[in-house]
């Protein structure tokens, strides 16, 4: 009995000594581990700490990386994905334009695999193959949010050059994550938003968004009706945008006075905007008079865009007016003489310091003399025989004309060295050594492929400096004194007018019969203003194509279509047509 006694005692004594070393091993594991949790919850507090702000994201011009980085951190539950612009499938062998391929070291082909066998019904009738020309994909999968891209470079994602978004709506916050991307992209030139439901706050962020991306030059925004029509926006003074479309937004002659103010005032112009499409809209006779008011001070648009609106024949009117001649108010006087007067003297208002005059910006500049105007004259003829060459070089390259380009600028040069015969001496030789320049550079034109390819950048890069430095202004312009109005030529750097589709009569007809006429005539004897219209649409108005008023204007418009060419003539010199 005492030897199990004690047996069991030390049997008791050895378990508890395995228990406490047990308990000793599942403490310290029980320490490590919460040890662990607690470093992982501290860094999980620092990481999740809402308080904490954030290090800012600086983009780095890869879109795709940028734009779904900016999502995840304003924690979208949806990201859009960035795509391919879908294009039409290439036939195996041949480029884009049609042409094989042609090179040397051209890799081996693989060789062709036969086509399957043919699958077959339950009959044994054979079932006709799906097309290999589309893929199929989920019904919904079509309508899902996404970005479409071009790029110049699919291997190279920062390369994108033109951005296509159609039909979702994008938000405030998206379009602040735009303007967080866009301006990193150093080749974005076109921005494309269909139906995309926009409102008044994106397109003030899209006004400022634009004016900081490097190569912007095309913004297209169809579809979208903004009730706050705050589109004089994206034609501020900082925007770079010259093509610009606002087809069927719903604009009505409220958005149309301040598109037309943001075109052209007395006070400022839009000098970068050349194409402007408003066709689809619900403007009416009052919103084209603000459109062509506009105009009266603008040299720079030369496209413009009014079909499928309300105009009628007042509309019209007016701007016909302004192609041919007007008046000037009595405000555009006053900026007239102020421009004279700072021209020629520049410190005339200035005093010396210590005189009763000094300090005193309200008193009015005094009166020019008849001198004084007629050398402003002379000036300003000699500017714009200038601001004619960048026109005509302008037009040249809106036209897509590449052809005969030195030979054309020689010609034109020829011109100007005749009618600037009666010049000074200087002028003279300036005009003789530009020829000079342009003649060596013709000789030498053909030398080379890569020189001529420099060559045409230079003449393509000397064109935006004309285009961009010298800006025609009317109020210097030569004025006819009327009826105790000073007149002045309209504007005839508007070279492209659409109009078809409105309730315009013959009323309206007649008026812009009359300005076409205007511009011919004027032309004949000064070309320093601008080229004119050269092509106007205005089918589908309240008159017949067949009237009278109607087969004018088509036969002055016919000649002045750059793409018109005479129909052959048989040896007798009669006409084929």
């Amino acid at each position: 009995m005492e030897e199990s006694q004690s047996s069991q005692s030390a049997w008791k004594r050895s378990m508890i000594t395995r228990s406490s070393v047990a308990n000793k091993i599942k403490m310290g594991k029980k320490l490590e581990k919460g040890l662990k949790e607690k470093n992982a919850s501290a860094v999980s507090q620092d990481e999740e700490n809402p308080n904490k702000t954030p290090e800012p994201y600086s983009c780095t011009g890869n879109f795709q990386a940028d734009f779904t980085e900016l999502c995840r951190r304003n924690s979208m539950t949806y990201i859009p994905p960035i795509i391919p612009r879908a294009r039409p499938p290439t036939v195996m062998g041949h480029t884009e334009s049609g042409k094989p391929d042609k090179g040397k070291g051209k890799a081996p082909q693989a060789p062709v695999e036969p086509d399957p066998d043919p699958e077959q019904d339950l009959d044994g009738e054979g079932v006709e193959a799906p097309p290999k020309t589309f893929t199929m994909k989920d019904k919904f999968e079509y309508f899902r949010p996404s970005v479409q891209v071009e790029m110049e470079n699919f291997d190279k994602p920062d390369t994108v050059t033109e951005i296509y978004i159609r039909g979702w709506k994008i938000v405030e916050p998206i379009m602040e994550i735009f303007k967080q991307c866009w301006p990193k992209m150093a080749k974005l030139h076109t921005i494309n938003l269909w139906n995309c439901g926009l409102s008044g706050e994106v397109i003030t962020i899209l006004a400022s968004t634009i004016t900081e991306i490097p190569e912007m030059r095309n913004l297209v925004l169809d579809g979208n009706t903004v009730v706050e029509e705050n589109w004089h926006e994206l034609m501020g003074e900082e925007s770079p945008v010259q093509n610009l479309s606002l087809r069927h937004c719903g604009i009505t002659d409220k958005g149309a006075e301040q598109i037309g103010q943001a075109l052209g005032s007395t006070k400022r112009c839009n000098t970068k905007l050349i194409s402007l499409n408003l066709s689809g809209n619900r403007i009416t006779d009052v919103g084209a008079e603000h459109i062509a008011l506009g105009l009266r001070m603008n040299r720079n648009l030369m496209s413009l865009s009014l079909a499928s609106n309300f105009i009628g024949d007042k509309g019209a009117s007016k701007i016909a007016e302004i192609l041919s001649r007007f008046p000037l108010t009595h405000e555009e006087v006053v900026e007239r003489r102020k421009h004279f007067s700072e021209k020629d003297f520049p410190e005339r208002n200035k005093s010396p310091p210590g005189s009763r005059r000094d300090g005193s910006k309200d008193r009015p500049a005094s009166v020019r003399s008849q001198s004084h105007m007629d050398k402003d004259k002379k000036g300003s003829k000699a500017s714009a025989k200038k601001s004619l060459l960048a026109i005509e070089t302008k037009l040249e390259l809106l036209f897509h004309d590449p052809k005969g380009k030195d030979a054309k600028e020689e010609e034109k040069h020829d011109k100007t060295k005749k009618k600037e015969k009666e010049d000074k001496t200087l002028t003279k030789k300036e005009s003789r050594g530009t020829k000079a320049s342009i003649a060596a550079d013709t000789k030498g034109g053909g030398k080379g492929k890569g020189k001529g390819k420099d060559k045409t950048k230079q003449a393509a890069q000397e064109v935006e400096d004309l285009s961009g430095g010298e800006v025609v202004n009317p109020l210097t312009d030569v004025a006819d004194f009327i009826d105790g109005q000073l007149w002045v030529s309209g504007n005839r750097v508007l070279i492209n007018l659409n109009l078809s589709r409105n309730k315009i009569a013959e009323s309206g007809m007649n008026n812009l019969l009359k300005a076409m006429q205007y511009q011919t005539t004027i032309l004949m004897d000064n070309k320093s203003g601008g080229t004119g219209l050269m092509r106007i649409a205005l089918l589908k108005n309240k008159i017949s194509p067949e009237h009278e008023v109607m087969r004018k204007l088509n036969d002055i418009m016919l000649h002045k279509d750059p793409y018109y060419k005479q129909p052959p003539q048989t040896p007798d010199g009669q006409s084929t047509t």
